[in-house]
């Protein structure tokens, strides 16, 4: 049975009734109370030291790091992804670990579709013209999501909601994904394709897979030049899926009419040239940052600390 916890995680401060639950579980837990970013190496191995589990969000549990913590028996994870965790460092180790999927499926689908009309209207660029003390002026025109062939790349947990966020608009919706969500699709009268046709029919195309092997840099200056000129790209799920620099030459050209971001290669994304662009909007990775995600985030790792599980590479959500 685990009895000492520990809490390299801030956002505990933000929601006392689950930090009085996990503190009457585990007395003796330790949190992080102040908000200084993420915690990783050094700092996450003294932090953890002695402590037999670690609620955490994106902090990276490597082999140096592993090494040094040898009364580690549990990782839970708050976060709605895995990307930041090698299950086989923590099956070296005899580290167990929690994860639940689509735990922030509502807030992001949420801010996806958002950003599908905020880049259709071009909001950013009237904003920013507004903000200048300029009124309008020869901008030319936004476009309705209304009618629009909206192609979804991944019909996961969140894809499945995008659907159903989508359908009062009157679209006509895409999906690819390698998982068979034949039922789904009829039930929603989702157009079933494979990524060639998505990228060539999507007006709109939001992504919505997982950051793996298979993922990364899948949209590749090949791939974008295969999407319809013209399209919309968003894409709230993870950074390094999109080759920003092709992204930026293609904004550039006018071939991707616009584009909407929350995520990126390297975050924080201080800095990123795709920021200049005046067709691009970008957000610092806040498709989970609702009160209701994370307080549902944040109760999903108080209860995988005894509800863990032995990760196996190459089988979901490591695929």
């Amino acid at each position: 049975m685990i009895r000492r916890v520990a809490v390299p995680l801030s956002y505990f401060e933000f929601f006392p009734e689950i930090k009085a639950d996990l503190t009457s579980r585990y007395p003796d837990v330790r949190f992080q109370t102040e908000h200084t970013g993420l915690m990783q190496g050094d700092k996450l191995v003294e932090f953890l030291k002695g402590y037999e589990a670690a609620v955490i969000g994106l902090s990276r549990f490597t082999d140096e790091v592993c090494a040094q913590l040898p009364d580690l028996r549990v990782v839970s994870l708050c976060s709605a992804g895995v990307d930041h965790i090698d299950p086989a460092v923590l099956n070296k180790y005899d580290i167990k670990m929690w994860w639940a999927p689509g735990i922030n499926k509502v807030s992001v689908s949420e801010l996806a579709v958002c950003y599908m009309v905020f880049a259709l209207r071009r909001l950013h660029l009237f904003s920013s013209t507004l903000r200048r003390g300029e009124w309008r002026g020869p901008m030319g025109f936004g476009a309705n999501l209304q009618g629009r062939t909206v192609g979804i790349h991944g019909c996961g947990h969140i894809g499945k909601e995008v659907v159903k966020l989508l359908k009062p608009f009157g679209v006509r919706i895409l999906a690819c994904d390698k998982v068979d969500y034949s039922h789904f699709y009829r039930e929603w009268d989702v157009e079933e394709v494979d990524a060639e046709e998505l990228w060539a029919r999507s007006d709109v195309l939001t992504i919505h897979l997982s950051r793996n092997k298979g993922t990364i840099g899948m949209y590749s200056g090949a791939v974008l030049d295969k999407m319809k000129p013209g399209a919309v790209l968003i894409n709230c799920a993870r950074g390094n899926i999109v080759d920003e620099e092709a992204l930026a030459e293609r904004l550039m050209s006018g071939h991707i009419a616009a584009a909407a971001f929350d995520v990126f290669a390297v975050e924080p994304a201080n800095g990123n040239p795709l920021l200049n662009l005046p067709n691009f909007f970008g957000s610092p990775h806040i498709g989970a940052t609702t009160m209701e995600s994370w307080g549902a985030m944040l109760r999903s790792g108080v209860e995988g600390v005894e509800n863990a599980f032995r990760p196996e590479p190459g089988v979901y959500p490591f695929d």
